[in-house]
């Protein structure tokens, strides 16, 4: 099973059992000092998104003027509360994925939809770059109301890709209630602003959207 193809998406009855107990995570954000959550203050909405190394994904987030709080984590799979070796060995179904806090007042899910199409190559399917393996794959969970507005973007940049000569998006889309979400290990929380040297694809020198689309 160890030596198995890892860009292949495990079947539920062989996936880790996982555990009931929710990974440790420090109770406050690295930069901004808010809650990391689960629970976060009236008015805030979330979103999830898998965007291939959670490290870079997460810090393109936080920068945006609107996001209240970020978290890395697990989704997309059937094991509960994966540890970041059993989600790496593709056992889990999970992918990485960025929780983002947000509020709908001061930046839109739209406004999220363009930082993720636009900072990964949505068009690869089990990898991102040089990370291969069903944990890259690019995601957006959502809710019933973040949904459909999903849905749409992805055909707007579809259409754009397509015109420039590019493949067919990748992207899993599918209800946030089908695939929840799991917090990471402290140690991936934030990782890029506690280790200021640390490498990741996305946002540095790695891959990015073919063709961008503002708006």
């Amino acid at each position: 099973m160890f030596g198995r193809d890892k860009t292949r998406m495990i079947d539920a009855d062989a996936a880790l059992p996982g555990r009931p107990e929710a990974i440790p995570i420090p109770e406050r954000h690295h930069v901004s000092g808010a809650s990391l959550g689960p629970e976060f203050p009236d008015g805030i909405e979330t979103a999830v998104f898998g965007m291939g190394c959670f490290w870079g994904a997460e810090r393109k987030f936080w920068e945006l003027d609107g996001v209240y709080s970020t978290a890395v984590g697990y989704a997309g799979g059937p094991t509960p509360n994966p540890t970041y070796e059993e989600t790496c060995s593709g056992r889990t179904g999970h992918t990485e994925v960025v929780l983002v806090a947000y509020d709908p007042a001061k930046v839109s899910y739209e406004t999220l939809l363009s930082t993720f199409w636009e900072n990964h190559d949505p068009t690869q399917g089990m990898r991102q770059g040089n990370d291969r393996g069903t944990q890259y794959r690019s995601a957006i969970y959502a809710n019933p109301a973040q949904l459909p507005v999903a849905e749409t973007s992805e055909a707007r940049y579809q259409e754009v890709l397509t015109a420039a000569g590019y493949g067919e998006i990748s992207t899993e889309i599918r209800s946030v209630e089908e695939a929840p979400f799991f917090y990471a290990e402290d140690y991936h929380q934030q990782y890029l602003s506690k280790n200021p040297m640390g490498y990741c694809g996305i946002g540095g020198t790695g891959v990015s959207c073919p063709v961008g689309l503002a708006g």
